[in-house]
This record gives structure tokens, C-alpha cells and sequence, in this order.
């Protein structure tokens, strides 16, 4: 049987890894740090996807080195306190494990530095699972998910890997995007963080892994 896709891309916060608290906890932190008002809860989480300079640059205004200040707070605090304590979204590790029992090529395509996003994925047992993780480079200079996209593409590539048609699973309008500037669809996430107004421009919906699954037309263990 043919499968609709030949690899598969995943977002990592809001789509297999419950990061928000963390994220949003550091986010706290440093922004205190820094002498500034902290936002409310709920405004932080708009935060949680997107690169976090972009964050900082638009939601702050900082710049130059009141910027790189931020990102050295935030990576400190995060990487001490918060990267281990991002619990798994439930049947992310089935889907994950379903599509690499498939043999579907598969990396991570996240705006997370990839330290930490592997640091993560090994804490939770999902690198077995992947066959590349790609994400933000660790000084960030690779931080937009159509960098980070095109990236996880020319490593699969490298390989081999049969790259007409592959898909990301993502929550965010950035996803979206990013991913639309490659011709890679995406399918949302419906667990993660995105409202409905973000899933404009996906393929597809999902509002649960198991629902994924299907779409990508691999059988979850258990299932009929």
C-alpha cells in the first residue's frame, strides 16, 4: 500500500511536548530580570512556537545587546529549570512510534534550539523514534520554521530520503507558514496551542494523534 506521505516533520512544542508551563515560567523569569512588567499567563502562551527572539523583538521591543541579554537569561533559567519538565502530550509516543514502525523517514522541525529538544526527546525515550532532530541552531541564527524546515529537508535528503511528498505536524500559524514556503502541508495539531483562526491554510485538522495517524494511513499498535 501507498502511503499519502514519504516523511514526516514534527513540531516539538505544543505538538509532542506539553512545554508551555515551563516555557512560560522562564518567559516570567527573565522578563522580571529584565525590569519589565510580566505579562499575564495567558498572553505569555502566545509566546510558546514562535522563535523566541521574534517574540522578544515584537512583544518587548528589544533589540542588540538588551536582546541578547534576554535570550542568555532565558536559556539559563530554561535549560536549569524547565527543558526535563515538559510532559509528553497523550498518544504522542503511539503516533510516533506507529510512523516509525511504518518506516517512515521522520525529524523534528522545531524552533527550539536542538540542545534542548534533544535533551527532551531522550528524557522521554522518543529519539528511537526519529530519525533526525532538527531544530533552531543553538546561537539561534536558525530560528524561522521555514529555516528550520528547509534544514530538516536537506538533512533528510542527505540521506535519501524520498522527499515528494512530505508533511509537518504542527499547532501554530507559524507552522503553517513556514512550512507552506517549501510546498510541505501541515496538519494541525488540535491538542497543542493554536486556536482555530491559526489552522487556516492546513491541510488538515487532527484533534487527536490517533487522528493523525490515520491521516498519515499507519496503524497504531492495538488498533484494528
Amino acid at each position: 500500500m501507498t502511503l499519502p506521505y514519504t516523511a514526516v516533520l514534527y513540531d516539538l512544542d505544543g505538538t509532542i511536548a506539553d512545554s508551555a508551563p515551563a516555557i512560560t515560567a522562564s518567559l516570567a523569569f527573565t522578563i522580571e530580570q529584565l525590569g519589565l512588567p510580566v505579562p499575564p499567563q495567558a498572553e505569555m502562551l502566545a509566546w510558546v512556537g514562535p522563535p523566541l527572539p521574534q517574540s522578544f523583538e515584537v512583544r518587548l521591543g528589544l533589540s542588540g545587546d538588551r536582546l541578547v541579554e534576554a535570550m542568555r537569561v532565558y536559556r539559563a533559567h530554561y535549560l536549569a529549570h524547565g527543558a526535563l519538565d515538559s510532559p509528553i502530550f497523550p498518544g504522542v509516543r503511539e503516533l510516533m512510534a506507529a510512523v516509525h514502525a511504518a518506516g517512515l523517514p521522520t525529524s523534528t522541525a522545531t524552533s527550539k534550539p536542538e540542545t534542548p529538544a534533544t535533551r527532551i526527546l531522550e528524557t522521554h525515550d522518543l529519539l528511537q523514534y526519529l530519525d533526525l532532530v532538527t531544530g533552531a541552531s543553538d546561537d539561534e541564527v536558525r530560528n524561522t520554521k521555514a529555516d528550520v524546515v528547509a534544514e530538516a529537508l536537506r538533512r533528510l535528503g542527505e540521506r535519501g530520503v524520498d522527499l515528494s511528498r512530505p508533511v509537518l505536524i504542527g499547532d501554530r500559524h507559524h507552522d503553517v507558514e513556514g512550512a507552506a514556503v517549501h510546498g510541505v502541508p501541515t496538519i494541525m495539531a488540535g491538542w497543542g496551542y493554536g486556536d482555530e483562526a491559526e489552522h487556516v491554510g492546513a491541510v488538515a485538522v487532527a484533534a487527536t494523534p490517533a487522528d493523525v495517524a490515520v491521516l498519515l494511513g499507519v496503524p497504531l499498535r492495538g488498533a484494528a
